[in-house]
């Protein structure tokens, strides 16, 4: 791996219009800079990828329903972006590190999470959602843009290892104006860093729309840092796919590499947000017509490979996913209040000594009452 200072080329691709290989009616397109990621993608390869977002989307409506019956504080529907996210970690390879937000419940699905792991710390349950080193995945981050700087500070260690992984990240639109992520693309770029950002532009960093974030593409700012860019349709999975392995090709090779995939969020932002209060329903229309699922479903059956037998098995496999996940998070036994002063330090102190009395006090109001 390349670990030299020199001037790398930055070109920014796809910036007029996202690159696609399958347009929204589930046709093929043409498109010679995707065609040589994509060439040997199998019509079964392409029935996996579609089973993993119909999987996806059902995980998603049920973490809705869980957080909407109180058994989880919050849920990040994803709900959309099931090309975006599939589409990437399909791409992955088994030791690279993803760094996510806390969106990214599809690449939870590929990287192997059990039932739980989806809905642990949205519970508020006790230690991380998962084990990180068993799916090669940090913990989902909250901090707007703060994993940039960790999946940089990793690439950095993956260099001085002389390992050819490639850590990966996660981040929306909104993000891309924090300076953590405009300072994790200096350093990426200054370092050679073996990274991939990938930006899932959802149109909607809450209640701000994209264009507030950015007049122009968010994948032409990459080349400003040094690093290559490619603006991709988000909601074709098979153009996701093919841009993140080219793009995981260049980090290999020692360059950082930046993904814009333009997608569209079409739920809330968190189900605390209520969308309908500033969102224009003919937007979400126009959205629907680009559905992710839908044009998967549209190819394979033109092509002949997808049949209602295996729709039946697919939509059979969601709804399996979707009982293993709530037969999990109704099973967690949270743990009582005062034990979250538990195993913070190796000896006794007498500092949370005070704050757990302070908090047990507090408890007591609510008995009370």
């Amino acid at each position: 791996m390349s670990t030299h200072l020199d001037p790398i080329t930055v070109p920014a691709v796809g910036l007029d219009q996202p690159l696609s290989l399958i347009d929204p009616r589930g046709r093929r397109v043409h498109e010679p800079r995707l065609e040589p990621y994509a060439a040997d993608v199998t019509s079964a390869q392409l029935l996996d990828l579609l089973r993993d977002m119909i999987v996806l989307r059902r995980i998603d409506a049920e973490g809705i329903a869980l957080q909407r019956q109180g058994q989880v504080g919050l849920w990040a529907p994803c709900n959309g972006q099931e090309a975006a996210q599939i589409g990437s970690a399909r791409a992955f390879r088994a030791d690279d590190i993803v760094f996510p937000s806390y969106r990214e419940t599809g690449v939870l699905l590929v990287r192997g999470a059990q039932p739980g792991d989806y809905v642990r710390a949205w519970r508020g349950e006790e230690g991380a959602a998962f084990d990180p080193w068993v799916m090669h995945m940090a913990p989902l981050q909250i901090i707007i843009g703060a994993q940039t700087l960790h999946a940089v500070g990793y690439a950095l260690g993956i260099m001085h290892d002389r390992s050819d992984q490639v850590a990966i990240t996660y981040f929306g639109d909104g993000a891309s104006s924090q300076g953590d992520v405009n300072e994790a693309m200096v350093f990426a770029a200054s370092y050679h860093a073996p990274v991939v950002f990938i930006c899932q532009n959802n149109h909607w960093a809450i209640s701000e729309p994209v264009a507030v974030q950015s007049q122009h593409p968010i994948a032409g700012r990459a080349p400003g840092f040094g690093i290559p860019s490619m603006r991709v349709d988000g909601n074709d999975v098979l153009a996701v796919h093919a841009a993140t392995r080219w793009a995981l090709e260049q980090a290999r090779n020692g360059s950082p590499v930046f993904l814009e995939l333009v997608t569209y969020r079409m739920g809330p932002h968190t189900t605390a947000d209520d969308p309908t209060r500033y969102r224009d329903p003919a937007e979400l229309e126009y959205w629907r017509g680009k559905d992710p699922i839908a044009r998967v479903e549209a190819l394979l059956r033109a092509e002949g490979v997808l049949s209602d037998e295996i729709s039946a098995e697919f939509a059979a496999a969601a709804d399996e996913a979707a009982m293993q996940l709530r037969a999990a998070c109704l099973a967690m036994v949270t743990r009582e209040p005062l034990a979250v002063f538990d195993g913070v330090y190796a000896e006794p102190h007498t500092g949370l000594a005070e704050e757990r009395a302070d908090y047990a006090r507090y408890l007591s109001t609510f008995a009370e009452a």
